[in-house]
C-alpha cells in the first residue's frame, strides 16, 4: 500500500479547501476542491462530497451558474459514479460535466 493513499489525499485536499474558504481565499479553495473531486470521483461518497463542497463554495461566492451546475452534478454523481466518470475532470460548472481531462501533475502519483 502506498504511504499516502488516494483517500488520504482526497481528505487532505478537502481540508485545505475548507480552510481556505473560511479564510475567504476563494480561488485557492476552489482549486483544492477541484483536486478533491479528481481524487474522489470514482468513490460514490467522496465524489458527492466534493460536489457538495463545490456547491458550498458557489453559494459563498453568490455564483448562480456554479450553484446550479453543482446541484446538477450532485444528482449526477449519485446516479452515475458507479457506472462511469470522466477521469481527471475537475468538477466545476466551468467545464463540461462529461469531459475527461488530463490528471493534474501533482495528483498523477495517485493514479
Amino acid at each position: 500500500m502506498k504511504q499516502n493513499s488516494i483517500k488520504d489525499a482526497f481528505y487532505n485536499e478537502l481540508q485545505l479547501g475548507k480552510k481556505l474558504l473560511k479564510e475567504n481565499q476563494f480561488s485557492e479553495a476552489f482549486y483544492h476542491f477541484e483536486n478533491a473531486h479528481i481524487l474522489g470521483q470514482k468513490h460514490l461518497y467522496r465524489h458527492t462530497a466534493s460536489h457538495f463542497w463545490l456547491l458550498f463554495w458557489a453559494i459563498r461566492n453568490q455564483s448562480i451558474k456554479e450553484t446550479l451546475g453543482q446541484i446538477f452534478r450532485i444528482l449526477a454523481s449519485v446516479l452515475f459514479t458507479l457506472i462511469w466518470v470522466p477521469t481527471g475532470n475537475t468538477g466545476g460548472a466551468n467545464v463540461s460535466a462529461v469531459q475527461p481531462m488530463p490528471i493534474r501533475k501533482e495528483l498523477q502519483k495517485y493514479f
